[in-house]
């Protein structure tokens, strides 16, 4: 009888063992992405989402969500660089000012509400009415009015010949929103798009949850469960990522790279991209009014020392439009004022530039650290007296647009890959203490990036941009540090994420082994 009981004794132990080993092996296929059945996978953001209405939103980590949610009239072909439509089906110009629309049809939102022209009115109506405050109403500045022609046809009239405008209407700012939901409740909480996925949960600080949306349009998406998952740390989501706890992230930092390759689970995808880093000074002051100061500094400033410290991730071009932009020349590559810190330090001790200290002010982001480091050094070797101050991104942003600096490090995604829409905003006098962080203010400019915005002639407009481009070089106005890649890491059970040069990505081609 006592052996009997042993033995039942140790066999009970067997079960409860094989039952333990049973729920991790459960525990770690849903950390995989499989639970009973259900396909998911997880990305880590350090930073959590801001909101999640297109109308509202104005942050790369919300975009991440809302470009899977909603959707926009046209989109860029990341292969092609081709503006190309989406929720549109095709559209004409019948004259310069005059943009009819057709869109596709059969398309509904996530809340039943019909796709159809009254809801693009509506969407673009809201984004530009000011009482909205919108962050990015200046996408809608050129419209003049917005018609209604059928339940499937819109007519757009811009105000003046606005040569990037399907451009524009491809921005993630520029989705489409569910009048209906937009009335009743607040998208930045409760989003309600066309796009593959549907919002299921946002839990602020850790975590955004989608499902496929079954019945889209597109086709419904081979992973039911996308989960933007936050994780503040990027090294602790380097090792989420190695045990597969999550299944990718994006933006890989420089001085990572060497661990994310020895990982044996994960594939690292980049692709050169529309994303600009670039020295600038702060054209309201006067000693950075002075020619020969910029020049000075252009001279002493030694870029490839700053790329080869990228493992790769950095395109070396004095242009400051990049090669994937519309309007880039590649004759701009080399038209910058070259490195030379000989001819700097004659600059210097001539003209007494030493004297001064110089206020550069940097973010305290890996890459802006940096750049801040190896130009201070260049810079005092020169001969200047360099004080870094460093802050926060917000801080940064706001203090930049104040012109609290003398010199500063700034970047741009290029969302649109159009040239105008990267010297407008940053460049153009309209802009100063705004998005024209640089302060830089140059009638003759301006002209040309207006000349740019103010006809559909592609040809005409890349011949206006080619000549702004080179009178920025010239005249030293920025000295571009690199122009970026677009990254991510993705364990190798997964294939088929769209990485865009702009730098969106999308999760809906996923699939899994």
């Amino acid at each position: 009888m006592k052996k009997n009981s042993l033995l039942i004794i140790i066999f009970s132990l067997l079960l409860m063992l094989a039952a333990c080993s049973e729920g991790e092996s459960s525990e770690k296929e849903k950390g995989n992405g499989n639970k009973g059945g259900e396909k998911s996978i997880i990305f880590a953001t350090t930073s959590d989402v801001v909101g999640l209405s297109p109308i509202l939103m104005n942050d790369s980590v919300s975009a991440n969500a809302t470009e899977h949610l909603y959707e926009q009239l046209f989109k860029l072909n990341g292969d092609t660089m081709e503006i190309e439509p989406l929720l549109a089906e095709s559209y004409e110009n019948p004259d310069e000012l005059t943009w009819t629309i057709k869109l596709k049809k059969d398309i509904s939102f996530h809340d039943g509400t019909p796709f159809n022209a009254e809801a693009v009115k509506y969407t673009f109506e809201k984004l530009r009415d000011p009482a909205t405050a919108a962050p990015r109403a200046s996408l809608m500045e050129p419209i003049d009015t917005i018609t209604v022609i059928d339940e499937h046809t819109i007519e757009i009239k811009t105000l003046y010949p606005y040569g990037p405008f399907l451009a524009t209407l491809s921005h993630t700012n520029a989705a489409i929103v569910s009048p209906t939901a937009d009335q009743k409740q607040d998208l930045m909480r409760e989003p309600v798009g066309t796009g593959p996925y549907k919002f299921v949960s946002w839990t602020p600080g850790d975590q955004v949850v989608m499902a496929a949306n079954e019945d889209y349009w597109g086709g419904k998406p081979e992973m039911d469960k996308f989960t933007i998952k936050v994780v503040p740390e990027i090294s602790t989501a380097i090792s989420m990522l190695q045990a597969g706890e999550v299944q990718f992230i994006d933006n890989l930092p420089t001085e990572q790279i060497e661990r994310l390759e020895g990982m044996g689970n994960i594939n690292i995808e980049k692709k050169e991209g529309t994303t600009i880093y670039y020295l600038t000074f702060n054209h309201a002051k006067d000693r950075n009014k002075d020619p020969d100061f910029r020049k000075a500094v252009a001279s002493a400033i030694d870029r490839d020392a700053f790329i080869s410290k990228l493992n790769g991730l950095g395109v070396r071009s004095d242009s400051i439009l990049g090669p994937k932009v519309f309007g880039y020349d590649e004759s701009a590559d080399k038209a910058g004022t070259p490195y030379d810190v000989e001819a700097a330090k004659a600059l210097v001790e001539k003209n007494g530039y030493g004297k001064e200290p110089i206020k550069l002010l940097t973010a305290n982001r890996s890459n802006f650290i940096l750049m801040a480091e190896i130009v201070q050094a260049q810079l005092t070797e020169a001969g200047f007296k360099v004080q870094i101050e460093s802050m926060e991104w917000a801080t940064f942003l706001d203090t930049a647009r104040a012109g609290e600096y003398d010199l500063t490090f700034l970047s741009w995604a290029n969302v649109t890959a159009d040239g105008s829409e990267m010297f407008y905003p940053n460049f153009h006098s309209d802009n100063v203490g705004s998005s024209n962080r640089s302060h830089y203010s140059n009638a003759e400019f301006d002209k040309l990036v207006d000349a740019s915005r103010s006809t559909i002639d592609q040809d005409e407009r890349k011949n206006y941009l080619e000549q702004a481009n080179k009178l920025m070089l010239d005249e030293d106005v920025a000295v571009v540090m690199n122009h970026g890649f677009v990254t991510a890491a993705l364990n190798k059970e997964y294939s088929g994420l769209q990485l865009d040069p702009n730098g969106k990505w999308y999760i809906t081609d996923v699939t899994r082994k």
